[in-house]
């Protein structure tokens, strides 16, 4: 008696051969790594292979080191150390054929960082970039997204990139955010203060636009200031340009700083004793940060989660480059996180380092 269930047929080398264009001897010595094939008839067969759901482990379909760059700018910022341990934690766990060179470039230098792009000394699968929007990075980055390789944004986006990945935050939704929580827990009316580490920064643009719509219903009472002060993240910066605002015009209510330079808010706030009278929210829960929100001086953070970043825009790369197999990560903004005296996470930012 033969059975109700019959055993699902298995694809056979004719059947790979034929849907990947080559001939049944080359789809036996890819599958068996036997002799020599050329690497886009070896990509064809496991391509093939794949589709059919041939039930064994497939060859790796790329020979030899795979080289990737990332590019970050020269900041020694509490969030950039923390994407510096999450990029070496991850080096860590990769296949040993795959390397991956590292750039630090001064973040004015937009020359420099569009010939790191276009110019490595190596033939290269992919990069990843935190960089400022301008159009000597956009142009080079559409030079080598058209040659075919796959670069992904961290940190902040680049407009006008069309193969672009961006593996980074919604910064416009990051700002919304902190309007609707200063416009609800300021305590008195007057003036919004807002700093801005870079005006160049898409990430940072976003932010303060963000920032600005949300605050609209709350005009009646409270007003953001029409300049948004640019810092560079340097304390000493962001010092003057609080201490300024706490000495002149109307009073001040709220604070909103969409990069870093916080410890420079924090001693202007103490130095007029206004640390629990203004409400301040920024970005980043960074040691620091945890520190002045338990003293009550800082009220709300948002955080980007770095470790995510890397982790989703090695994953881009890996895929393009047929280093791993499985879909690439959704091509689309990460979640960030609100942190409050309430939930503060014990693990010190830099834990690692």
């Amino acid at each position: 008696m033969t059975s109700g269930h019959r055993r699902k047929k298995t694809a056979r080398f004719s059947d790979i051969a034929e849907a990947a264009g080559v001939s049944p001897s080359t789809v036996d010595r890819v599958l068996n790594e036997r002799g020599s094939v050329s690497a886009k008839a070896r990509e064809k067969v496991v391509a093939a292979a794949r589709q059919l759901a041939v039930p064994r482990i497939l060859p790796q379909t790329r020979r030899g080191l795979i080289h990737l760059d990332v590019i970050l700018p020269v900041n020694n910022t509490p969030f950039f150390q923390r994407l510096n341990l999450a990029l070496q934690r991850s080096i860590g766990m990769l296949d040993r054929r795959i390397v991956v060179h590292r750039h630090y470039l001064p973040e004015h230098r937009n020359d420099d960082i569009a010939r790191a792009i276009l110019t490595p000394p190596y033939r290269r699968q992919g990069l990843i970039l935190s960089a400022p929007d301008t159009e000597p990075i956009r142009q080079a980055l559409r030079t080598v997204t058209q040659n075919g390789e796959t670069a992904v944004a961290v940190v902040t986006n680049i407009q006008e990139v069309p193969a672009l990945k961006y593996a980074g935050i919604d910064n416009y939704r990051a700002g919304r955010t902190a309007g609707f929580f200063l416009g609800h827990l300021a305590q008195r009316t007057g003036r919004v203060v807002m700093l801005s580490s870079r005006t160049d920064y898409q990430g940072h643009i976003d932010r303060t636009r963000g920032f600005r719509d949300a605050m609209a219903p709350f005009a009646s009472a409270l007003q953001c200031d029409p300049r948004t002060i640019e810092t560079h993240d340097d304390p000493d910066r962001c010092y003057l340009a609080i201490a300024g605002a706490l000495s002149t015009g109307t009073p001040v209510a709220g604070i909103y700083n969409s990069g870093a330079g916080s410890r420079g808010i924090e001693s202007a706030l103490r130095k007029f004793r206004m640390e629990r009278q203004i409400c301040w929210i920024t970005h980043e829960i960074s040691d620091d940060h945890r520190q002045y929100i338990r003293e009550g001086v800082l009220d709300l953070v948002i955080d980007q989660n770095p470790d995510g970043q890397i982790f989703t825009a090695l994953q881009h790369l890996l895929r393009a480059s047929l280093a791993i197999e499985g879909e690439a990560p959704p091509d689309e903004p990460s979640e960030f996180r609100i942190y409050v005296a309430e939930n503060l996470r014990e693990v010190p930012y830099l834990s690692g380092s």
